[in-house]
């Protein structure tokens, strides 16, 4: 197994290959129906997460929801 070198919310990132964008998010312990995912200034749809290989060098921006009441 190798590591892929990541660009997370612009801090350097580390995780472990093969894997996809839903992986990510379980690593960082992300509920994917609480954030949107852009990879690489593209957005990708929550259902495409789980098919969405990363590659290393690619950058990765999470926007987290935060609710309030």
């Amino acid at each position: 197994m190798t590591d892929l070198k990541l660009i997370v919310n612009g801090e350097p990132r580390t995780i472990s290959a093969p894997a996809t964008l839903r992986t990510l998010l379980a690593t960082l312990d992300l509920d994917p129906r609480m954030v949107v995912v852009e990879l690489n200034r593209e957005i990708i749809r929550r259902p495409r997460l789980a098919e969405v290989s990363l590659a290393d060098g690619d950058t990765v921006e999470l926007v987290h929801f935060v609710g309030g009441g």
